[in-house]
């Protein structure tokens, strides 16, 4: 009882360490991407909130654990192998959909990149997102510096782009543009290619943690099914 009592505890302070670590990710990313995932045309949740609110349930019910292992409540033990038991099935879907759903979040970010490039100039938020992710990733358009040329700000600037699309800031913005002085590539292949490279690390990582759970969840059915019955929410005498 106590050997199995102490594995659930450490397993549950693991558990509670990973739900710190999604919690800091979480903010980073909300911090640092949130601009970035602004272009996506995608309709799926943001994933800086997804792991901000399951980064705090694991922190949560990572104490919780540990508590219930500590006092052998029964009834805090079933629960926190149910919340495992979700915990499970979710990374399996995430790491699943990661795999599944690579070109529907690359499509996303290409018709995304589209209707950035046709508001540019009037929705403030979506320009400033565009600029940082051309400067970030040295990129310009959606397949190339040719994209802003037809586009409603391109054309009201008698053919020009924008600054962040310049490798240097003189003698850039004439019209037309020196292709020898643009970013070369268009924003979509530089994320494209990130997507495919690290998403497959997303989807791994996600489907080692989930199946993780299910040593926490032998461990606190383990522990509730030896705890007396007549003892719940009390620790047991030695």
């Amino acid at each position: 009882m106590t050997l199995l009592k102490l594995s659930l505890m450490a397993f549950s302070f693991v558990f509670w360490a990973a739900g710190l670590t999604m919690l800091i990710i979480g903010l980073w990313a909300k911090v640092s991407l949130g601009s970035y995932l602004a272009l996506s045309a995608s309709d799926y949740p943001s994933a800086p909130a997804i792991l901000l609110a399951t980064g705090a349930a694991v922190i949560i019910w990572g104490f919780l654990g540990c508590f219930g292992a500590a006092t052998e409540h029964r009834g805090l033990l079933r629960a926190y192998s149910a919340f495992l038991t979700v915990v499970l099935a979710a990374g399996l879907a995430a790491g699943l959909s990661a795999l599944l759903y690579r070109q529907t979040l690359a499509h996303g970010f290409q018709e995304g990149l589209r209707q950035a490039l046709l508001a540019y100039g009037e929705d403030e938020r979506v320009a400033d997102a565009l600029d940082a992710l051309q400067r970030a990733l040295s990129c310009c358009g959606v397949q190339s510096y040719r994209d802003w040329l037809a586009s409603p700000w391109g054309l009201e600037q008698n053919g020009s782009v924008p600054l962040s699309c310049c490798r240097a800031r003189r003698g850039c913005q004439r019209s037309p543009p020196d292709a020898r002085r643009l970013h070369r590539d268009g924003c979509f292949a530089k994320v494209s290619a990130f997507i495919d490279s690290n998403m497959s690390y997303v989807a791994t990582a996600a489907l080692g943690l989930a199946l993780l759970q299910l040593i926490g969840i032998v461990l606190a059915c383990l522990l509730a099914a030896r705890v007396p019955a007549g003892l719940l929410g009390t620790t047991t005498p030695r």
